[in-house]
């Protein structure tokens, strides 16, 4: 026989959140996030104001999103949803003092963000037609992981760019200027690198197979784990680089 404490905790409580009904368990909305304000206010040491005929508590909040709000007490998850629509539920999360909720929300946000950032600016045809313009300097943008190879990008600006992963296989890229570039993991295999400025480059585990590197400034440069097999370096600028 149940206990009327169980019981009550399991009887159907209705709320109206701005308009939209729901029929959920005190229960529900207190195990998952004891401490948050609906955990407060069904813990049944409170007196809530109910409908007269519906019976229902009225909460004068977004309805829309409070069934992610119920999906997440109910199973501690929400499904996939759009970056506003994150944003628009961790306003309700914190309304409602479910920092659980807010926590998990946060943590997809700053996931996407990540995401985000590794993403390409341009794409490879992108940058075939800004070269075709003539149009070619590519300082501080993020190309990280484009194929850029075969092209010629002799003389392109990549100064403070991220070019991480990027394929630079077979490229001419002489006296093109790579200063404080992030291009760790990147190929530059049988590029022509002849009197590149790769001053501060980070360029660890790059490869640099069968390369020329004839006189292009290394300097203060981050070579560590770098393949050189066959590679070119005849009166390279190597002072100060990071090789181990």
């Amino acid at each position: 026989m149940q206990s009327p404490e169980s019981s009550s905790s399991a009887a159907p409580v209705l709320l109206n959140i701005g308009g939209t009904k729901y029929a959920t368990t005190a229960e529900t909305l207190t195990q998952r996030e004891p401490d948050s304000m609906l955990a407060a206010m069904f813990s049944g040491r409170h007196t809530l104001p109910h409908h007269p005929t519906t019976g229902a508590v009225f909460v004068d909040r977004d309805g829309k999103h409070f069934r992610h709000i119920l999906n997440w007490l109910r199973d501690g998850a929400i499904p996939a949803l759009s970056e506003s629509e994150h944003h628009q539920l961790l306003r309700e999360a914190e309304y409602y003092q479910l920092l659980g909720l807010a926590d998990y929300i946060n943590e997809k946000l700053a996931s996407k963000k990540t995401e985000n950032s590794c993403e390409a600016e341009l794409t490879r045809k992108d940058v075939i037609k800004c070269i075709q313009a003539q149009k070619i300097r590519f300082r501080g943008l993020n190309l990280s992981g484009l194929d850029l190879s075969k092209l010629d990008l002799s003389e392109v600006d990549f100064s403070y760019a991220c070019i991480e992963r990027t394929n630079f296989s077979c490229a001419n890229l002489h006296k093109a200027k790579f200063r404080l570039v992030e291009a760790a993991h990147s190929s530059f295999e049988q590029a022509n690198l002849h009197e590149c400025e790769l001053t501060g480059a980070n360029l660890q585990d790059a490869v640099l197979d069968r390369a020329n590197v004839q006189s292009a400034n290394l300097q203060d440069a981050c070579l560590t784990g770098c393949s050189f097999i066959e590679t070119d370096v005849r009166s390279a600028h190597l002072q100060v680089c990071k090789l181990l």
